[in-house]
Formats: C-alpha cells, structure tokens, sequence
C-alpha cells in the first residue's frame, strides 16, 4: 500500500512539475519581447553603475607641504582720533541728466526703483498706470543702456543721479 501511495504522489509530482514546465515556457513566448528588454535594460544599468563608478570613482591625493613660519613682531601704535566733517548732502548730476535726457517723471520712477518698489507700488504711490511705469521705465533703462532694474539703479548711481 505505501508503495502505491510513494509511486501515485511521485507520478502528481512530475505531472504538475511538467505542467510548470509548459506554463513557463508559454510566459516565454508570450512575453519574450519584454523580457528580452528587461534584460537589456539589466545588462546596460549594470554596466552604467560601473563605467560611472571607474571613472568619478578616483581618490583625491592630498598634498602636505611644510611651510617655514617666521615669528613677526607687532609693534603698537599710537591710535589717534581724527574729525571727519559732515558729509554733505547727495546733489544730482544735473549736467549728466540732462546730456542723458532723462524726464523728471522717470527721474520719479528711477528713485522708486532703487526703493525696490514693484510697477504696481509705483504706480500707486505717483498715481499713474502701471502700463504708464512700464513705459517710462522700458524709456529710463535705454537711456541708460540698462538690460535690467538693478542693473539701471547701479547705472544711476555711477552717474550720480540718485543717492
């Protein structure tokens, strides 16, 4: 009787290993293509992941150099108080504003500007469009040869028409 237990259970086992057998097989051919780009997406990381690491992957050699240090002797000095007269007050470059052609109205937006005032705030505290700004604005940085905001107030100081 154990004999035909042991040979019934054995011949259920090759059976079923068969029928994985044919089910995987079928995977196989049902699936081959990504299979195969699965593969050679596997075989490219890897080889990525070590040509990355062989070539970034040096150590950095560092140098130690002995240097001769001299002793320096610091001699103490006599530390005097010395008046500054008052500066005085910032005085537009008329002459330059005028050979630039610059309005008294961009002159307005000019000084917002290095505020840091948005067209928006401009626009609001001069009581004008905003549209008005861009205009007057897009005219200042020409006269200029400003690209940008920032670029025109350090233009403007240079020039020394605004503080």
């Amino acid at each position: 009787m154990q004999k035909h237990v042991l040979l019934y259970g054995l011949i259920g086992g090759v059976l079923v290993a068969i029928l994985k057998l044919i089910e995987f097989r079928w995977l196989v051919v049902s699936h081959s293509l990504e299979i195969y780009g699965g593969l050679v997406a596997l075989v490219f990381a890897v080889l990525g992941i070590w040509l990355g690491r062989r070539l970034t992957g040096r150590t950095q050699t560092l140098v130690v150099r002995e240097v001769e240090v001299r002793e320096v002797v610091v001699r103490e000095v006599e530390v005097r108080e010395v008046e500054v007269a008052a500066s005085t007050p910032f005085v537009c470059d008329e002459r330059k504003r005028e050979e630039l052609a610059i309005t008294p109205r961009e002159m307005e937006i000019l000084l917002c500007i290095a505020e840091g005032l948005s067209n928006k705030e401009i626009a609001a505290r001069l009581f004008v469009s905003e549209n008005t700004v861009k205009t007057h604005s897009g005219r200042l940085f020409d006269k200029l040869g400003a690209k940008r905001r920032t670029q025109a107030v350090q233009i403007a100081k240079a020039y020394r028409l605004i503080p």
